[in-house]
């Protein structure tokens, strides 16, 4: 019988029906301090039986309190972001103010002090699915570069961000290779291409600026036998059917704010398996308990049939989520049992 949450995981990656769901949460720290206070725990992933287990390399913190690190900081690629006490912040400074590499030193993949911390990872007494985080292409490209001049580069400078792609998916094809090493079940690329309503570029621009160097991740993944998954939020449906050609198995988190969240299971839930679908823009921060109970319950029989769907909020949970709403997520998603 199927119990554990990586078992749980492989079944809906094989498209299998189960009784019960495999769920995660991404929280952002306010959320995380709630449900630590709220049940009494310091390791909310064993506790809650999350399903997905995330790692990656050190580099700047994900979430970089402004207490500890002051107003900004500067990653390993020579961003400047400006910190935040509730989410990741946002860059205020990108290095590449023409479009030209020219002069840029791009980071050390394989950096000693960039995997200080990943030798600690032990995985073979882990009962939940590890995803080994490999980095980003568009979404690092715009960082470095600025979002509003990289979608004008597409047109006036399409040479440099063919190159500016080309060295970053290295770098996260090198990331890969070692990560791999450590016998992860699968690989996490975090790239976001959506705007609510649409992609943030051209179906077609998307096509032949960003799918060659997201086919080589998801190809060098397939070929060490690892599970890929893509976290791109917004509206991305116009690329599924691409996202399925290249291979890949999981895409999250799905928006239901931004796409038609059934659609997507009717038109493709045989062929990929989704992660997400729960509002995080309307129900959990502004519904009732008992409606965000109803919309776990609904989601969850509708996008689990036939397998291929861990449950899972639409983003990461932010502070405006009440934590009743949290609580009542995380109830209503490790009960649910397929009647």
């Amino acid at each position: 019988m199927t119990t554990t949450p990586r078992e749980l995981v492989i079944a809906a990656l094989r498209h299998e029906e189960t009784e019960r769901l495999p769920y995660n949460l991404m929280l952002s720290p306010p959320a995380e301090r709630s449900l630590r206070e709220h049940y009494g725990v310091d390791d909310l992933q064993e506790h809650l039986g999350l399903s997905l287990f995330l790692f990656g390399c050190a580099g700047k913190p994900l979430y970089a309190s402004p207490d500890e690190y002051g107003a900004s900081i500067t990653d390993e690629w020579a961003v400047v972001w400006a910190t935040s006490h509730i989410d990741r912040g946002y860059p205020i400074r990108h290095p590449l103010t023409q479009p030209t590499l020219a002069g840029y030193e791009f980071p050390d993949p394989l950096d000693p002090k960039r995997w200080t911390p990943v030798p600690e990872v032990n995985l073979e007494d882990r009962t939940d699915f590890s995803l080994a985080v490999v980095g980003d292409l568009w979404e690092r490209a715009h960082f470095v570069r600025g979002l509003d001049a990289l979608l004008m580069d597409l047109r006036s400078a399409p040479r440099f961000v063919h190159e500016l792609l080309d060295r970053i998916c290295e770098y996260c094809l090198a990331t890969l290779e070692r990560m791999a090493g450590l016998r992860p079940d699968g690989v996490f690329i975090s790239d976001d291409y959506g705007f609510q309503d649409r992609l943030m570029m051209s179906p077609q621009d998307w096509r032949e600026f960003v799918k060659p160097r997201l086919g080589r991740l998801v190809a060098a993944a397939q070929a060490r036998g690892l599970t890929t998954m893509l976290h791109s939020c917004g509206n991305v449906s116009a690329i599924v059917p691409d996202l399925i050609e290249l291979g890949l198995d999981i895409l999250h988190p799905i928006q239901p704010e931004a796409m038609d969240v059934f659609a997507l299971k009717r038109e493709y839930g045989r062929d990929i398996t989704f992660c997400g679908g729960i509002s995080t823009q309307r129900t959990l921060p502004h519904g009732t308990p008992e409606e965000v109970r109803s919309e776990v319950a609904m989601k969850a029989a509708v996008l689990g049939q036939s397998g291929g769907y861990i449950l899972e909020p639409g983003i990461t949970l932010q502070a405006d989520v009440p934590l009743a709403n949290l609580v009542a997520l995380v109830e209503a998603a490790r009960d649910y049992c397929r009647t």
